[in-house]
């Protein structure tokens, strides 16, 4: 499990580390066709911040190489608020008084309906809340069945769960499951995980070893930037990719870097703030530490960003996201999970990223690479 593997891994030497390149290190890194942990640390580094035009260049090379102008496009639907967690930065964080929300299976179909109007989307990400006594694996298993009717690819993001759990969704129809550790610092993370679940870090963090047992075909990984050091966070996600590649092999892996945005109850502001320019940094390291992960940007990105990094090194983008249950059409008004920052149409999306030259696909969520090879 990654849990024991973590443990030889030190959060504070690994931080020493990254601040202590220099640019020999950078220079290194993006010199070699194939780079490992070490090297991935020199490039989101401060010492590679003189090296963005450099690195974007190489980042654009490979993912044209392995993904060709392609951008697959999915949209997430929330079907429960519901949830049993503490997470201080959360909208949905149980103490926040709040109307909850869970969807009945007529009222989730409609959702599917509604989507389906919005554009030709064939990639949903279904995600709820953790409280598996009210929305649990038969919810999913359901939500899953009726959603076949309508989408080809189905991926979820949920609570953590057994690995017969996801063998079982996977015989419902699922294809993938995201999940953001949120941080890899172990010896902070109850500050924000304090109650429920989710405070129970090796539960949370060997949760996509037993996706690979499972036998899951995609798993995404991502933090959330704004807790920790996003440079030694970001760098213990590489560290855990490298260790998921090596043991289950078979499985299509994503990452995210979702930068914190104001949630409903508006108690928690950012520890870390990262700029548009260490967003594109980190991004141009993933791809050059990595040509074959899918790297995702959400509706949490400005449209401006999201246009700018389509053809430098970003393979899947959401689009017209709603962060509510049931926000497409049974509660167009609920509260909200984040707020959206890119609030264009499913359509605009489509129009912007063609006119920079790329390939929206809107089905296969993962076999849409596999023609470039």
């Amino acid at each position: 499990m990654f849990s024991e593997e973590l443990e030889k891994i030190n959060w504070e030497a690994t931080t020493e580390a990254i601040y202590s390149k220099t640019e020999s290190d950078v220079l290194r890194a993006l010199g070699k066709e194939h780079c490992d942990v070490d090297d991935f640390m020199a490039l989101v580094s401060p010492a590679a911040e003189k090296y963005l035009e450099p690195m974007a260049q190489l980042s654009r090379k490979y993912t044209e190489e392995r993904f060709g102008k392609t951008i697959s496009m999915f949209i997430p639907l929330y079907i429960t608020n519901s949830c049993t967690n503490s997470c201080v930065y959360c909208g949905f964080h149980i103490s926040n008084p709040m109307a909850r929300t869970i969807l009945t299976p007529e009222e989730i179909e409609n959702e599917y309906r509604a989507i389906k109007k919005l554009g030709p989307f064939e990639n949903l990400l279904i995600v709820t809340g953790e409280n598996p006594a009210k929305a649990g694996v038969p919810y999913l298993a359901k939500a899953l069945d009726l959603a076949k009717s309508y989408f080809s690819n189905l991926k979820i993001e949920v609570m953590p769960l057994k690995t017969e759990e996801y063998a079982e969704l996977i015989k419902h129809g699922m294809n993938g499951v995201i999940c953001f550790q949120e941080t890899y610092n172990k010896a902070r993370y109850n500050v924000y995980h304090p109650r429920g679940m989710k405070s129970k870090f090796e539960w949370r963090v060997n949760g996509f070893d037993r996706m690979g047992q499972a036998g899951v075909h995609s798993i995404g990984m991502g933090v959330l930037i704004g807790l920790e050091d996003w440079r030694t966070d970001v760098t213990m996600m590489a560290y855990h990719l490298r260790y998921l590649q090596k043991h289950y092999w078979k499985t299509k892996y994503s990452v995210n870097f979702p930068r914190m945005r104001p949630a409903e109850n508006e108690g928690f502001q950012p520890n870390v703030i990262m700029s548009d320019k260490e967003l594109a940094q980190v991004t141009f390291a993933m791809r050059i530490f990595d040509h074959d992960v899918d790297i995702s940007y959400s509706t949490r990105e400005p449209a401006y960003i999201r246009d700018h990094m389509a053809s430098l090194g970003v393979t899947t983008m959401s689009a017209e996201s709603k962060t509510e249950p049931g926000g497409y059409y049974t509660y167009p008004q609920a509260l909200e999970q984040f707020h959206v920052s890119d609030e264009r149409t499913a359509v605009e999306v489509e129009h912007a990223l063609k006119s920079l030259g790329r390939e929206p696909v809107w089905k296969d969520w993962d076999a849409s690479f596999d023609f470039v090879k």
